[in-house]
C-alpha cells in the first residue's frame, strides 16, 4: 500500500478531485488519541464527501447522518482506502473508506 503525505496546500485540490470520493463509498471514522485511546466514531456510514476550507483551517468529512469535523489540522496523508488527519492537539482521525456494495434493484 503506497502512502502520500499531503502538504496543506494540496489538500483542497486533493480532496476535490479525489476518485475515492466522487463514488458511492462508505467510510468509518476512528479518533486515535494517547488521552482518549481509540474510539470509532462512525462505523460504515455512506460517505457523501469530503472538503477541506482553509480559511477556517476544517476538515468536513460529510457521512450519511453524521458530519464530523477536524479543526486546526496540522498533516495529512492518504492511500487509495483511508485518510489520516491530525489535529493540534496531536489526535489522529483515521477515515476508513471502502465501496458501497452495488446489489440490483429488487424485483416487482
Amino acid at each position: 500500500m503506497t502512502i502520500r503525505r499531503l502538504e496543506k496546500s494540496e489538500w483542497r485540490p486533493f480532496l476535490m478531485s479525489s476518485p475515492n470520493c466522487s463514488r458511492p463509498r462508505n467510510a468509518e471514522v476512528e479518533v486515535a488519541s494517547l488521552n482518549l485511546g481509540d474510539q470509532t466514531q462512525a462505523e460504515w456510514l455512506p460517505l457523501l464527501g469530503i472538503s477541506y476550507d482553509p480559511r477556517d483551517d476544517v476538515v468536513d468529512i460529510a457521512l450519511d447522518g453524521l458530519d464530523h469535523m477536524i479543526r486546526k489540522s496540522r498533516e495529512g496523508a492518504a492511500a487509495l482506502t483511508s485518510l489520516e488527519i491530525v489535529d493540534a492537539d496531536g489526535v489522529g482521525q483515521i477515515v476508513k473508506l471502502r465501496d458501497q456494495l452495488m446489489l440490483p434493484p429488487p424485483r416487482t
